[in-house]
């Protein structure tokens, strides 16, 4: 069976090329990677658009989806700092239940 995901790589250095030319240096470590995570789509974008506003944040995370190894690097995260679930959530703009839910599931 193909892979159905997007061509993230592709999709970005093509935007990267024919938009913002003076932003591809910024972004040249990410796209050399073999692989892009969730969290290094949400950093390619972050750095080539800019923050999100408010309304576009919240209609944003509705349609985000996380691999195994996202989540784990975010709840290792967790525990690296020492952040409760409501700081981790704010810091990687989740929701405090989402973090729960991912706790009981890959953790207890």
């Amino acid at each position: 069976m193909e892979n159905l995901a997007p061509d993230y790589k592709r999709i970005y250095t093509d935007i990267l090329i024919k938009r913002f030319p003076e932003k591809i240096e910024f972004c040249k470590l990410l796209l050399k990677k073999p692989s892009l995570s969730v969290l290094d789509i949400i950093s390619l974008n972050e750095t080539i658009f800019g923050k999100a506003s408010l309304a576009d944040n919240t209609f944003n995370q509705r349609h985000r989806s996380y691999q195994k190894p996202s989540i784990m690097y975010i709840l290792k995260y967790q525990k690296d700092h020492n952040l409760n679930n409501v700081q981790l959530a704010n810091h990687f703009q989740l929701s405090r239940n989402t973090v729960a839910k991912w706790k009981k599931m890959f953790l207890v």
